[in-house]
């Protein structure tokens, strides 16, 4: 028997073959919040019968089904390539370096259709029994990274799903060894794109990916369930800039709405030679909206600045992770 509490919570993933089909979970991230929930809509019929005063039980009806919420979690320096790979779009394989045991997976923007995964939540009554949510069809409509002064390294997704199954068997949870990115490991550079440099003074990252989609595929013949979403909008990518006013070179930014390349990076513990855990964003072109220094007292300016990621017309933008993964 389980904890009776969060304590004996587990959360599992594995790729979809078939949008909506169940898979039995092989990965099982360490998470830190879940709240992914089965959401129904149902009409009550309005007809009037002489005398009732009281809707009829029998004539409320199940028309949709669908699932939302969210994952919070810090980023690991494996089994996380899966997540980025529903997030991105792209099929990765990880790329060995050399004949070490270090493995390069480059996410780069594309059509996340056909991306979807099963996540199964594992949720324990106070008796020590966990009981099985199996959420199907999940797509990752969102996910935002952010690390501050002596913090982890946290992402926090935006799920939309098509169903919930409860008639699954609970996979037995395996955890592998790993550890988590954090601020001793960060660095954050701009410049021209490739040869970016350090920027003094950052204390606070946050990075937002959202993959806009129609998510409200409803249709005849479908058993009130929702056909994979696709998507609709361009993908959006936001983030802030919290530093000291060490220099004015993202306030310089600002003011005449230049582009510069970001890149955000973590860079852990060598694996073998030359290569090391990573996990890096990358981000050719970003333009400062807001907002210049301001002085509120006698304490260290301190501005936050949000910037936009846009095409430069040439680079993509993408995520590399280095781990000791040979597959996703």
């Amino acid at each position: 028997m389980a904890i009776g509490s969060g304590l004996g919570a587990q959360l599992g993933i594995a790729a979809e073959t078939t949008y909506g089909t169940y898979v039995a979970p092989s990965i099982f991230p360490e998470f830190t919040k879940e709240s992914l929930v089965l959401k129904k809509t149902t009409a009550t019929s309005s007809g009037i019968a002489a005398g009732r005063l009281l809707a009829l039980s029998s004539r409320r009806v199940l028309t949709q089904k669908e699932v939302s919420g969210g994952i919070d979690l810090e980023v690991p320096n494996k089994g996380f390539g899966l997540i980025l790979q529903a997030l991105m779009g792209t099929t990765v394989t990880p790329v060995q370096q050399a004949a070490t045991a270090a493995y390069l997976q480059t996410h780069t923007l594309a059509d996340n259709f056909g991306k979807s995964l099963t996540i199964q939540a594992g949720i324990p009554l106070t008796t020590g029994t966990v009981t099985d949510k199996s959420f199907v069809g999940c797509k990752v409509m969102s996910a935002e990274f952010s690390c501050e002064v002596g913090g982890m390294l946290q992402c926090q997704l935006e799920i939309d799903g098509k169903d919930c199954d409860e008639g699954q068997t609970l996979a037995v949870a395996s955890y592998a060894t790993k550890s988590p990115f954090h601020f001793g490991q960060m660095a954050l550079k701009t410049g021209t794109y490739a040869s970016e440099a350090a920027l003094d003074g950052v204390r606070k990252v946050s990075v937002k990916i959202e993959r806009p989609a129609a998510t409200d595929r409803f249709y005849a013949n479908q058993s009130s369930l929702k056909k994979e979403p696709i998507l609709n909008d361009l993908t959006k990518i936001t983030g802030t800039l919290e530093m000291d006013y060490v220099a004015t070179t993202v306030d310089d930014l600002h003011t005449s709405d230049g582009a510069t390349s970001l890149v955000w990076e973590f860079v852990g513990p060598i694996i073998a030679t030359t290569y090391a855990e990573t996990f890096r964003i990358k981000l050719p072109a970003i333009k400062v909206d807001d907002a210049p220094p301001t002085v509120e007292g006698f304490d260290v300016v301190r501005p936050k600045f949000g910037f936009t990621a846009l095409y430069d017309g040439t680079n993509a933008v993408a995520i590399e992770y280095m781990s000791t993964d040979v597959t996703i």
